[in-house]
């Protein structure tokens, strides 16, 4: 095939591929997609089971649906280019790739979930430009950049995780340790916001009226370590209104760090069960709305004819109460584990009780058993 070196290798993954383009002037790119299904050989025989279905999406907008490597190229080891115009008005470009619940799943991990080879952006040339100025020097920076930044991201789980050592300096986003600092006024015990099992939370504010939200946990703990690379692999790749973003983290010693934007309205813990003004304010018509949010950030992809998966992973954290019995259990991960754990914030939110009440005279009061009486 034409440019083969190209397609020799590709990067792959079960569920979700995001790639960013940042500091990109404000301008229309024609964005190349290069892909070829090489996990395959077609001179073996296989069961014909395997599917590599997924979605893409550029700048939040879907341009691919259930996209099939081997059926748009007419076979393996063939190449398809899917070419885009696009926009960037806000200095940032965003290329999503992610499994949607089409497709094999019992088969091997590689042969599944998005695969790609090879991305080209390029500003769409104007008329009294030259043809060779196609990718300026910004677009080049920008494709370097967000190249570095992946980089970075994959060492910071590296290094979570133990597979280099050293006290080495790694942080991912716009704001270093050093900026953290000081916005949280050297995590002063008044802008504490909130506390959990492996950290505290802190309220910033940077010198151009910014705030954010910083998590800071243990460096000294290895369960911290855990949570830290796995909010950091679940979170940092997504984006959509109804999900908090994280907006970079870092990681030095024993500094462990992640960024959040800032909710000025704070919690649904606190709007629910604090002052009685609070409660008040919580009428049905937005209870509902709140419900409606949390079910589309819940989902955050298409969940359109979206089949049931299964899988176990291990449980690391977080609160039982909202946790489905068999996740508890087993680690039985799957669609139902997160209706479950919805349908428990539903219920808090039209009772207005909390899903735990510790007793001093015996087990805990559960909100569940409460609704089952």
């Amino acid at each position: 095939m034409a440019d083969a070196p190209l397609y020799m290798n590709a990067r792959i993954s079960p569920i979700s591929l995001k790639y960013y383009g940042f500091c990109l002037k404000r301008d229309t790119y024609v964005v190349r997609l290069h892909f070829a299904e090489i996990t395959w050989d077609d001179t073996k025989v296989h069961s014909g089971k395997e599917r590599r279905v997924f979605d893409v999406e550029i700048q939040g907008e879907k341009k691919l649906r259930n996209f099939n490597i081997t059926e748009a190229a007419g076979g393996v080891n063939k190449n398809k280019t899917e070419e885009f115009t696009v926009n960037v008005t806000d200095s940032r470009l965003e290329i999503h790739l992610y499994w949607s619940g089409k497709g094999s799943t019992v088969t091997p991990s590689k042969y599944y979930g998005p695969l790609i080879s090879a991305i080209s952006v390029t500003p769409v040339p104007k008329r009294i430009a030259s043809s060779r100025k196609q990718l300026s020097v910004v677009s080049i920076s920008g494709i370097v950049g967000s190249a570095f930044l992946f980089l970075i991201f994959v060492l910071l789980l590296f290094w979570m995780f133990g597979w280099f050592g050293g006290n080495e300096l790694l942080y991912v986003g716009i704001y270093d340790f050093y900026q953290i600092k000081a916005a949280t006024n050297n995590f002063n015990d008044e802008n504490k916001i909130g506390a959990g099992r492996f950290g505290s939370v802190y309220k910033g504010k940077f010198p151009d009226e910014t705030f954010i939200a910083v998590k800071k946990l243990s460096g000294k703990s290895k369960q911290g370590n855990r949570e830290f690379a796995n909010e950091i692999s679940t979170i940092f790749l997504l984006k959509h209104e109804h999900l908090v973003e994280l907006l970079g983290s870092f990681a030095q010693d024993n500094h462990i760090l992640l960024v959040y934007e800032y909710m000025e309205n704070k919690s649904l813990e606190h709007a629910l069960f604090g002052s009685e003004e609070l409660r008040q304010r919580l009428d049905w018509p937005t209870r509902v709305k709140i419900c409606l949010g949390i079910a589309k950030g819940t989902t955050a992809v298409d969940d359109e004819e979206k089949t049931h998966v299964a899988r176990k992973t291990k449980v690391t954290g977080g609160t039982t109460t909202y946790m489905a019995p068999e996740y508890v259990k087993d680690g039985l991960l799957s669609y139902k584990v997160d209706v479950y754990s919805f349908g428990v914030v539903a219920l808090q939110i039209v009772s207005g009780q909390a899903g735990e009440t510790p007793r001093t005279d015996g087990p805990s009061d559960y909100l569940l058993d409460r609704v089952s009486r």
